[in-house]
């Protein structure tokens, strides 16, 4: 596993150690994919090309598990040859599947989503006498595209954002006569020292930082990490810690409604975190900033209609309320975001602890072991009280 990190490690230039490392384990659980509940996905995804994009699928497809390249397949052929032992699909230029120019690879696009988990077959009427018969979807796949991939992938997905390499970034240039050979020894030492684990991988519950769909989706490269032992559990779990955390970060700044609820709390805590704050007021102070998106939200900037539909999921809304002057108005109370705020957004003195992780040594290099126990999630706020209308 370390040969394997440091010659990834000399090919592509990755956003991190902890990439790095991931990207390792994630070719390593290709090889124990009968074993697995959860196929996770690989998304390698970049702003623009020439961000080493193509280059991580050449490494991947001389060391996984049977690989199979999905750049020009027919969607028929790959429901075809995924079976008890299936292949794992490596997918460039993955934004044409999801995007406006899908077209008829919509089948693969609903593959690629069902195959995060086993026994979620896909039906489809087949043969001459035109029955009903069910395809498994389960396998592992790695995704390369220009820009982020939908979100019902990403979300089942190790994401690594890819950047052109600065001038002083030098790797080694990948050359079939020598790249190849040396890859697939890799592979070849993988698939000795893997498959005959497989029942062992089977039966590993290992414990998890993190919850949920994150878990599932991480749990095979953990399995891995632990049966290679070393520092590689220790490794792989502050892997997954700080890339989950990155990603939810990034998912936190650019969903809408998650912002909403971040600038509504800007916005409480400027004014002295007040019990309330007339509608009026809130939607002004939301509409000053120029840099946010309410200026421009719907046709003439976010009015009091928009608020409340985008707060209505959170169970916050307006109740008429009575300020110190006597006079009442449509106003949101503090106390109804409490609880989003918490599960939401939570401030960062309220979230997990970071893991102690090293300082990250020369890239190709496997980082020494955290020290410390692993948290195992934010602990969810309480929920505030209820506003007197």
């Amino acid at each position: 596993m370390d040969e394997l990190r440091a010659t990834v490690g000399r090919y592509v230039v990755l956003p991190s150690e902890e990439a790095l490392t991931a990207v390792t384990l994630w070719v390593a659980a290709s090889h124990i994919q009968p074993a697995l509940q959860h196929a996770p996905r690989l998304a390698v995804v970049g702003p623009t090309k020439g961000c080493g994009k193509s280059r991580v699928l050449d490494v991947l497809h001389e060391t996984v598990h049977q690989p199979m390249m999905t750049v020009n397949t027919s969607p028929a052929v790959v429901f075809r040859v995924i079976g008890k032992n299936p292949p794992t699909l490596l997918v460039d230029e993955a934004d044409t599947i999801f995007g406006p120019k899908a077209g008829e690879k919509e089948d693969l696009r609903g593959l690629l989503n069902a195959g995060h988990q086993r026994n979620r077959p896909a039906w489809r009427i087949s043969g001459p006498e035109h029955k009903p018969t069910a395809f498994p979807t389960f396998a592992m796949a790695a995704l390369a595209g220009i820009g982020d991939l939908p979100d019902t992938i990403m979300d089942r997905a190790v994401v690594l954002r890819m950047q052109k390499r600065k001038p002083g970034e030098r790797i080694t240039p990948f050359r079939s006569r020598y790249s190849v050979p040396e890859l697939n020894a890799h592979r070849d030492r993988l698939t000795a020292w893997l498959t005959p684990l497989r029942g062992t991988a089977a039966a590993l519950v290992p414990t998890m930082p993190v919850e949920d769909r994150a878990a599932d989706t991480w749990e095979p490269l953990v399995i891995v990490a632990d049966l290679a032992g070393g520092h590689w559990p220790a490794s792989a779990r502050a892997a997954c810690l700080a890339m989950t955390r990155h990603q939810a970060v990034r998912d936190e700044q650019t969903t809408l409604k998650t912002r909403l609820l971040r600038d509504i709390r800007r916005i409480f805590e400027q004014g002295g975190n007040k019990e309330a704050l007339r509608t009026h007021d809130l939607l002004a102070a939301l509409l000053t900033d120029a840099e946010s998106p309410w200026p421009d939200y719907g046709t003439k900037g976010l009015n009091a209609y928009h608020l409340a539909a985008l707060l209505r999921d959170f169970d916050i809304g307006p109740a008429n309320y009575r300020f110190e002057n006597g006079r009442q108005a449509k106003a949101y109370a503090r106390n109804q975001f409490l609880d989003a705020w918490a599960r939401y957004c939570p401030e960062p003195s309220a979230s997990v602890p970071t893991a102690e992780v090293p300082a990250r040594p020369t890239q190709g290099k496997p980082p020494a072991p955290p020290s410390g126990t692993l948290p195992t999630g934010p602990p969810a706020g309480p929920a505030g009280p209820r506003p007197s209308r």
